[in-house]
């Protein structure tokens, strides 16, 4: 009998010290938001598919409501504001549901992946929207790769017959400075070059979508680009794929789309010099 009564008074003292740190902890929640303006948003609940229509979203997400200093830009309350917007991306719990990252399902559909050659390899870069035609790229585009690199140092050695897995040799790197001036540093122009043609964007992804334009504007009035940087993957052979890859690590690159009639010749690259001929 003394056994059970221990127990038992071991079980209402354990509830007890519960409910005393709930209350505790509900306690300091109130008192950190105290002085706080809050806002509603909706937070995602159960992990969301890419493709979800908003309508269909009420089983997955919950209503909260937080301080508006944490309350992402976009946020929504409100699933009826996304009206027949689909989910542009996987959304996980605990994510804020923001207006960026629902599109319309013809835009989701444009931006799908497509197939990839089996001879290809596949690399994504990452490039601001105006040197990817504003963002209008979609996977099965054709483009041609533009790459730009600032002034380099001329007194290292940069071999061109190495074989797969040879490596320089440390002693070649530097050559030392130039014969008329011992202390100066020689330097490439800078210069633009077209590298690759017929390169295909199998891939686009939006770091950040435009933002709504509204219903209220005029029917010509122009699309929104996108706001954050593109990521665009490109299919190509082993060779072009290294020197996208190089291009991206130590310059500049620029995408332009490609026609069919568009002649696959080599062109002068461009300097100072040369642009103002």
């Amino acid at each position: 009998m003394r056994r059970a009564i221990g127990i038992i008074g071991a079980v209402a003292v354990a509830a007890l010290g519960t409910l005393l740190l709930v209350g505790y902890v509900r306690g300091a929640e109130d008192r950190a938001l105290a002085g706080e303006e809050l806002a509603d948003v909706l937070v995602v609940d159960l992990p969301i598919a890419q493709g979800t229509p908003a309508s269909n979203l009420t089983p997955f997400v919950r209503l909260e409501q937080v301080p508006m200093k944490i309350r992402a830009e976009g946020g929504i309350a409100d699933l009826a504001t996304l009206f027949d917007l689909v989910a542009a991306t996987d959304l996980l719990p605990g994510e804020q549901l923001v207006a960026a990252r629902f599109v319309t399902a013809e835009s989701l559909e444009k931006h799908a992946r497509i197939e990839v050659p089996a001879d290809a390899l596949e690399v994504t870069i990452s490039i601001s929207p105006e040197r990817a035609l504003g963002g209008q790229l979609v996977p099965g585009d054709v483009v041609a790769v533009i790459a730009s690199f600032d002034p380099f140092d001329l007194n290292t050695f940069e071999p061109s017959d190495l074989g797969p897995g040879e490596i320089i040799d440390p002693n070649e790197i530097f050559l030392g400075a130039s014969d008329n001036d011992p202390g100066s540093s020689v330097r490439s122009p800078t210069s633009t070059g077209l590298i690759l043609h017929r390169v295909l964007v199998t891939a686009v992804q939006l770091e950040q979508l435009p933002r709504l334009a509204g219903d209220d504007l005029p029917e010509d009035t122009p699309e929104l680009a996108p706001t954050g940087n593109l990521l665009i993957t490109l299919a190509a052979e082993v060779d072009d794929v290294e020197r996208i890859v190089f291009a991206a690590e130590h310059g500049f690159i620029w995408l332009a789309s490609e026609g069919t009639d568009v002649v696959d010749s080599p062109t002068p690259i461009q300097t100072r010099e040369t642009v103002y001929r």
